[in-house]
């Protein structure tokens, strides 16, 4: 038996639909609307023959972090439109866009002068400005994370001091509306005189095993004040003192540079031509961007090389779907999804032919659900696709909108932006960490999830019927409103849809 042959037939025990295919009720899976010896014969390249680890390893080591307008960016883009053309992608471009400012990580350090001395760990938050050139003596005092509107009462208390975040209490906002007015608090911060702050991810503490996390405070914004993420040990320390009556003053010098002007940036593109309607797009994308404390493996080197090798599978299986599969890696999504909104605005002529969007994003554990950006019309379609995928694993699907990924744009646009949810318990550690390295990524795990997203893209373009086409502006304004998301995308500009979706009669469904 040759290798193809043996690869099919393990690859259609593995797509095996569940007892109940046979139900007349349900919408048409693989098993009943033809695409599953295409199906089969992916699922044996991709399981059996993937190179996903390999382009991970390739991009991590070879690469490394790559934050979005750096040098080591442009490498990284240069390395995708390589990795597509080895693949055979067509159409394999590079699509510049500009974004308003760059960064440049310069050096950070801390430490406690009293009341006693020691090194403490810190890194600087992206897009966020520096001490004096030789750094500040300075006190710490603490503000309430979850009472910001009385902070700003007296904002006099914080000139001179460096201003350290503690969550007290119960939140009376959701983690996205907190994360808006913190980036307020910063420049009123600043405004008022305090030297610096500690606060890293949206003013929340570290998870703990001694590594700070780095990232970008707002969608398309930067700080003047200094502020750094600190090793949860050392900021538990400093809350101890604190509590007992002591004052910690500290020494800290930050050292960040900014561009004036805009800097160019690009997102990397090729396709896999659909036989039919090569005007219909099914886009699998996930972000190349990273930050640069580590390798960026899990955030989201994993998405990416994700992406290539079901681009790979796909090829090396010789099918090819009625419909144009567009892959596209993203840059900029750590800075506010840049590259996902730049994409939209881009071919914003050809979205009334876009299907849908799949997106990688959440670490490096196994995917759990399919969640269908408000969609929930289609969850039907979607689980008769996750039924015949049981012998893999089981998968769940849902209607959540997810916007802290390149899905966001596309939901914004009407369209089923789907985010393949991970388990991923240790990506809290990993994310924006110094960890955020190959060890973390297990290869078996990694396989799988490429080649699920081979075959979602597959089945998605070359089902007989179109799955979807994008909703009129009202209707997802409705679906936006019903699902609680209109403050979240107000406080940060991404509302644009006016007063549309107030009639709380309509259904979206």
């Amino acid at each position: 038996m040759n290798k193809r042959s043996l690869l099919f037939l393990l690859s259609v025990a593995l797509i095996a639909p569940l007892s109940r295919a046979n139900d007349t009720a349900r919408p048409k899976g693989p098993a009943e609307d033809g695409t599953r010896p295409a199906l089969a014969r992916i699922a044996g390249e991709g399981f059996m023959n993937s190179q996903a680890f390999e382009y991970l390893t390739d991009l991590s080591d070879n690469v490394g972090g790559r934050i979005t307008g750096s040098p080591e960016g442009q490498k990284s883009i240069d390395w995708g439109l390589a990795k597509m053309n080895s693949i055979g992608l067509v159409n394999v471009r590079a699509e510049k866009y500009s974004m308003w400012k760059g960064w440049t990580r310069g050096t950070a350090s801390a430490e406690l002068l009293a009341p006693l001395h020691r090194k403490l760990d810190v890194d600087a938050m992206g897009w966020t400005g520096s001490t004096s050139p030789n750094g500040i003596d300075a006190d710490v005092v603490t503000a309430n994370l979850f009472d910001l509107d009385e902070e700003m009462k007296n904002m006099s208390r914080f000139r001179g001091k460096i201003v350290m975040m503690k969550p007290e209490g119960a939140p009376r906002k959701n983690f996205w509306l907190i994360f808006a007015q913190y980036g307020d608090f910063l420049i009123a911060l600043h405004k008022a005189g305090a030297v610096a702050v500690i606060g890293g991810q949206g003013g929340f503490k570290a998870e703990g095993m001694h590594l700070t996390h780095t990232g970008i405070l707002g969608f398309a914004q930067d700080y003047a004040i200094p502020v750094v993420d600190m090793a949860m040990e050392d900021q538990g320390q400093l809350e101890r003192f604190i509590a007992a009556g002591k004052t910690p003053r500290i020494h800290i010098n930050v050292q960040n540079s900014l561009t004036g002007t805009p800097v160019d940036t690009a997102n990397v593109v090729g396709e896999i031509a659909g036989r039919e309607h090569p005007e219909q797009i099914v886009v699998v994308g996930a972000h190349l961007d990273s930050w640069d404390l580590s390798e960026g493996t899990t955030d989201n080197g994993t998405g990416t090389s994700s992406v290539l090798a079901a681009a790979d599978a796909i090829m090396k299986s010789g099918q090819r779907p009625r419909r144009t599969i567009r892959f596209v890696l993203f840059t900029g999504e750590e800075q506010g999804l840049l590259g996902s909104l730049a994409y939209t605005k881009q071919h914003a002529n050809e979205m009334k032919d876009h299907l849908a969007a799949i997106v990688l994003d959440e670490g490096q554990g196994p995917i759990k659900e399919f969640q269908m950006g408000g969609h929930k019309d289609l969850i039907p379609a979607i689980e008769a696709f996750v039924d015949s995928l049981e012998n893999v694993r089981e998968i769940k699907v849902n209607d959540k909108c997810e916007f802290g990924t390149d899905t966001g744009p596309f939901i914004l646009a009407g369209l089923p932006g789907i985010n393949l949810n991970q388990d991923s318990p240790d990506y809290k550690y990993t994310h924006h960490s110094a960890a955020d390295a190959m060890e973390a990524v297990k290869p078996d795990v990694l396989t799988q999830n490429a080649t699920i997203m081979a075959l979602a893209a597959f089945w998605l373009a070359d089902r007989p019927d179109r799955l979807a086409s994008p909703w009129s502006p009202e209707r997802t304004a409705k679906m936006l409103r019903d699902q609680g998301q209109y403050e979240f995308l107000k406080a940060f500009g991404l509302w644009s849809f006016g007063d549309q979706g107030q009639d709380s009669n309509r259904s979206y469904n």
